[in-house]
This record gives C-alpha cells, sequence and structure tokens, in this order.
C-alpha cells in the first residue's frame, strides 16, 4: 500500500471522497486544489470537513498551471502515488471557454507529469473521461483509439491522455487513465445532471431535457468509482494503460428523472429543448479490463444510487436550514 498521495483536485466531488477513503486506510493525504470558483467555495470546503478530522489531511492551496506552488506541494508532500483528477469541467462550459478548458487540462496536466518525473512519483493515476471516445461504439472498448472527441473537453481529455502515454514511456513510471463514466452521488458539483434535476424538481421548477429524453448514459455511482481508483493505486500495473470504470448498464433519461421524482415523491415539470452540442445519444462502458486488471465489480445500481442520493440531498437541505 502506498504511504503518501497526492491529490490534485482533492477539494472537488470524486477527490474529497477519495481522500476520506484513504484516510481510513491510514495513508497520508496531501491535497492540492485552487478552489476555482466554478462553484462555491464553500462547498468544497464543506467537502473536506470528514477528511481533515482525521489529522492525516493537509490541504495546499494553488493551480496546476503554476509550476512553482505544484512543485512546491511535491516537495512538501513526496508522495509515492498522484491522482491527478484537476481539471476545468464541463462538455457545454468547454465550448464557452475553450481555451481555459485546454489550458488547464493540457497544460496544467503536462505540468503535473514534469512533476512527477522530477520527484520520481512511481505511480500517477490520471482521471480521463468517456467523452475521449466522442460518439462511441456501444459498449465503448479501450482498445479502440480515442478519436473525433465532440467537445473541447473531450479533446482535451484525449491530449492528457497522449501525454500520460509519453510520460510513461519515456519515464517508466507507472500511469493509468481511468475514463470514467458519468459519475453522480453525494457532494456531486451542482451543475451535474443529477444534482440539477433533482435541486430543481424539489423547488418545483422546470426541468430542461435536451432532446426527447431518449438518450442513455452509463451513470456510475461515486462508491463504485472509488472502489476503482484505489485499486488503480494499489495494484502494479506497468507502463501506461487505460481503463474505463463505469457500470456498463446505460440507463435512459427518461427513466432516471422517474427515479429522482420516486426518490423525492415530487413531480417533475419536464421542459423539452433542442438538443446541444457536444452530447452524444449514448454512452456504456465496456468494464472487462477493469475486472481484469483491478478486481472492479460495480455494486450500486442506478436505482440504489439515485435513493442514496435524493437521501443525502434532503438531509443537507434540512441542516442547513436547522443551523441559520
Amino acid at each position: 500500500m502506498t504511504d503518501s498521495v497526492l491529490i490534485t483536485g482533492g477539494a472537488g466531488f470524486i477527490g474529497s471522497h477519495l481522500a476520506e477513503r484513504l484516510v481510513t486506510r491510514g495513508q497520508r493525504v496531501t491535497i492540492f486544489d485552487n478552489f476555482d470558483p466554478y462553484y462555491d467555495r464553500a462547498l468544497k470546503e464543506e467537502n473536506l470537513t470528514t477528511s481533515l478530522e482525521s489529522g492525516l489531511v493537509d490541504v495546499i492551496e494553488g493551480d496546476i498551471r503554476d509550476n512553482a506552488a505544484l512543485r512546491g506541494a511535491f516537495a512538501s508532500a513526496r508522495p509515492r502515488a498522484v491522482v491527478h483528477l484537476a481539471a476545468r469541467p464541463g462538455v457545454r462550459a468547454s465550448f464557452e471557454l475553450p481555451q481555459q478548458c485546454i489550458d488547464v487540462n493540457v497544460a496544467g496536466t503536462l505540468n503535473v507529469l514534469m512533476a512527477c518525473g522530477e520527484f520520481a512519483v512511481p505511480k500517477l493515476v490520471f482521471a480521463s473521461s468517456s467523452s475521449v471516445y466522442g460518439a462511441p461504439q456501444s459498449p465503448a472498448v479501450e482498445d479502440v483509439t480515442p478519436r473525433l472527441p465532440l467537445s473541447p473537453y473531450g479533446a482535451s481529455k484525449v491530449a492528457g491522455e497522449a501525454l500520460c502515454s509519453a510520460f510513461a514511456s519515456s519515464n517508466g513510471a507507472s500511469v493509468v487513465a481511468l475514463r470514467f463514466f458519468t459519475v453522480y452521488g453525494p457532494r456531486q458539483r451542482p451543475d451535474m445532471a443529477i444534482a440539477r434535476f433533482a435541486r430543481m424538481i424539489a423547488a418545483g421548477d422546470k426541468v430542461p431535457v435536451y432532446g426527447d429524453g431518449s438518450s442513455r448514459r452509463d451513470y456510475t455511482s461515486v462508491s463504485d468509482i472509488m472502489t476503482g481508483v484505489l485499486a488503480a493505486i494499489d495494484r502494479p500495473l506497468p507502463g501506461y494503460t487505460a481503463i474505463n470504470l463505469g457500470r456498463g448498464e446505460p440507463v435512459v433519461l427518461r427513466d432516471l428523472l422517474r427515479l429522482i421524482e420516486l426518490g423525492l415523491d415530487a413531480a417533475a415539470n419536464l421542459a423539452f429543448l433542442p438538443r446541444q452540442a457536444g452530447d452524444p445519444d449514448s454512452t456504456c462502458a465496456d468494464i472487462s479490463r477493469a475486472r481484469e486488471l483491478l478486481g472492479f465489480e460495480p455494486r450500486v445500481s442506478a436505482q440504489e444510487g439515485v435513493v442514496r442520493y435524493t437521501a443525502w440531498l434532503q438531509e443537507t437541505q434540512r441542516e442547513r436550514i436547522g443551523s441559520r
């Protein structure tokens, strides 16, 4: 087991869950995060409450585009593994600010790789995305070379993977690119689909549906994603390896909305709108490689995952109201 882990973007949704899992194993964690105002800083600080109580977590505020700050974090942490989650998120947002997307996700990733080389980090786990597949075959298989992404965000992840592959080849480090498929769960970003839909349904607002509601996504519980990330850290995988992390069972958008309605005991007021650029009709992960190399087996169905999420959301709202 790796003793010290540095997580870039560790105050976010996936990173904060990972920090909590690592400290339960007794590992030291350094979180490097710039607390970007993409969404409320207070939510990110709240994400870290539990892990900080362990006394095993250090938080360093900085941007992966700032080489001096990044190298300082590596020098302080001396990590044996790095999980690189920091990124400018959002398929649709990447059309609005493509330059920022490329700066953070490509140039920033290069900086992380250079720091890993300088400090002789033997294991890097890179957060990639199903977006690398563009309009994929179903299910998407890793052996298909990522090409023709549908958004600047997808293109930035293709470029990030290419840099990771080159780094592993030239440096001798173990690099695992995990292609996440629509991760959801407690603490997910407010702009993400399930969080946005649940908030709107609970408030009685109109819920925008782009297209006719027949699109399908491979929704994957963050608890299952954690299992895959921890295995990627722990298992000896020489060179560069790309691995899908999904459930392998896509859910139709209309069915997802119904699950949220049931979880909240509220009806959705749907507003159908034209499809948006960058959205594939369907995503589905072939997880054969994850099963073989990581022992990965997703446990949380979409139905159970949405129940967990809506229960967490309602409890969180009650706590915030009660604290006023």
